[in-house]
């Protein structure tokens, strides 16, 4: 299938690994110009190699920036707009949150895990559709998880992916006149070098083969490429009626009947 994406602009937040990385690839892949964005320099070289691998020379740009900053979405986002000429796709990849119970989680690590996750989001789709109502349109896709759907995992990470899916209702109804669609990907529990499955895996393989027993009804992990051409497709006009879901991409891992 022609997902229809070739030179289209295309930025993905922390993508640097994982499903940012996953995300960049599978846009490429597809014919998208694509900016990459992490804090990581030498990494996110490594990154940007890959991703250009899978496209054409050319097709790269790699932004050093903390979009945790609205300095750095702004580099991030108009930066990626001036390179290519204008942007199409906004992938909101970036996200982190500490904390345990509500009684030991400190308002710092609440005010954390919203500045790490939600107010990247924010600013950096605020600025996208400027670019995007120039272009006649275009696609905000926020990385958000079951989690966010439906109670699990840690508490604020529950809290701000949930807020990222309410995040793209809202400005799924509010863009549509724009030709703009917005909706959230959520993933389960995605295995991948370098992240947190993966480390737990190393750590103690024999709660990770129970959980996978108990909890993944494939009996496996996900990967970050099935993410990755979920992204795709849902960037793309084969998904032109698709606007303000969450789609879970999760193996049937969730509980959620919606």
């Amino acid at each position: 299938m022609d997902l229809h994406l070739t030179d289209k602009v295309a930025v993905v937040t922390g993508s640097s690994r994982g499903l940012g990385l996953a995300s960049a690839r599978a846009l490429a892949a597809e014919g998208c110009r694509v900016c990459l964005s992490a804090r990581g320099g030498e990494r996110l070289r490594a990154a940007a190699a890959e991703v250009e691998a899978m496209g054409r020379p050319g097709s790269v740009l790699a932004v050093e920036a903390d979009v945790t900053t609205q300095a750095g979405v702004t580099a991030v986002i108009d930066g990626a707009a001036a390179h290519f000429g204008g942007l199409d796709i906004l992938v909101n990849n970036v996200g982190k949150a500490g904390g345990t119970d509500i009684l030991a989680t400190t308002d710092r690590e609440w005010q954390d895990a919203l500045d790490q996750t939600l107010f990247p989001a924010v600013r950096a789709s605020r600025l996208a559709v400027a670019h995007m109502r120039r272009r006649g349109g275009g696609v905000i896709l926020m990385i958000a998880s079951i989690w966010g759907r439906e109670s699990g995992g840690r508490m604020t990470y529950n809290a701000v992916k949930a807020a990222e899916i309410a995040l793209a209702k809202a400005m799924a109804q509010q863009l549509a006149p724009d030709n703009i669609r917005v909706n959230s990907v959520c993933p389960g529990s995605i295995m991948f070098p370098g992240g947190s499955w993966h480390k737990r895996q190393q750590d103690d393989p024999a709660f990770i083969a129970e959980m996978i027993c108990r909890d993944l009804p494939f009996g496996r992990f996900g990967r970050d490429d099935e993410v990755g051409d979920v992204v795709a497709f849902l960037a793309s006009d084969r998904a032109s009626w698709v606007s303000g879901a969450a789609i879970a991409v999760d193996g049937c891992q969730s509980r959620s009947n919606i």
